[in-house]
């Protein structure tokens, strides 16, 4: 792993720890079609995905984080993408309630995990994928809806958390999570002016308003790069994991002071997930 010496306009970034929920994909397999990304005509390689998200793991161990893991399930191939197994914060854990039924047994299974592990678990009342629509920006939870999580969930989610909830909607079916869209670059609570990266076509022109107007520093990642679901990434605010044939946006980062990490989950892709899908932060 290679540190980048940041640009001398650049600010300077401070690395903070992470504490992450990752799953092993030791059954991952595309047997059904739930996103455009799968195709059960495609083969996937089981062992493969193991050791692509193997280099995940070392990665996040190699830049000091503290990685959980939640055991796999025969059956559930998708768990892998613990991402949308709920969302962590001020100790308490809102759980998922997934709109597909081949999904749905992974909501109580995550949240028998983040009980079994001392967090106060919330039971939804409304249907939502976890942190693959929910993302913590500053003091803020910008909030996914038009594919996957209904947009009564952010009302729950503002009641749980006490914190604002802005709803942005999703259009184009490839980027049908937020955090396929959207790629938060500061994530520490109260961080002053925290930044994102995001594509501007996932978005209706309502919820572009609402992003130009939040972040007009935001980094704009092209469309080659998003393909490639380059936004799913996970910084701790200097060092951004990122895939690694997202080469404008490593470009990018790098302008900006951050030092991209490019890991290949080129398997997992064949799913819909990247990085950030396999990456569920939780924040005590």
């Amino acid at each position: 792993m290679t540190l980048i010496e940041p640009s001398l306009s650049a600010p300077t970034r401070v690395a903070s720890k992470r504490t992450i929920l990752m799953c092993r994909p030791d059954f991952f397999t595309v047997v059904y079609r739930i996103n455009p990304w799968m195709d059960p005509a495609i083969p996937t390689d089981t062992s493969l995905a193991v050791r692509q998200w193997e280099t995940l793991y070392q990665t996040y161990v190699d830049l000091g984080f503290d990685v959980k893991l939640v055991d796999p399930i025969d059956g559930l191939p998708d768990m892998v993408y613990a991402a949308n197994g709920g969302f962590v914060l001020d100790g308490i854990a809102y759980g998922a309630s997934f709109t597909h039924p081949e999904r749905q047994p992974e909501g109580p299974a995550y949240m028998k995990w983040f009980g079994d592990n001392g967090f106060e678990v919330r039971d939804p009342q409304n249907i939502n994928e976890g942190e693959g629509d929910f993302l913590l920006v500053g003091d803020v939870i910008l909030a996914g809806t038009g594919f996957r999580s209904a947009s009564n969930s952010h009302l729950e989610m503002a009641e749980i958390f006490g914190r604002p909830v802005i709803t942005l909607k999703l259009i184009n079916p490839s980027f049908y999570h937020l955090d396929t869209a959207i790629a938060v670059l500061d994530p520490q609570p109260g961080y002053e002016n925290p930044n994102i990266a995001y594509l501007p076509s996932a978005f209706d022109e309502a919820s572009l308003e609402i992003l130009r107007g939040r972040y007009p520093d935001a980094i704009i990642v092209n469309e080659e790069d998003a393909a490639v679901l380059g936004l799913n990434s996970f910084s701790d605010g200097l060092n951004v994991v990122i895939a690694n044939r997202a080469k404008d946006f490593e470009r990018q980062l790098k302008e900006r002071g951050y030092n991209p990490i490019g890991v290949d989950l080129s398997e997992l892709l064949l799913g819909g997930g990247g990085v950030k899908c396999c990456t569920l932060e939780l924040r005590s």
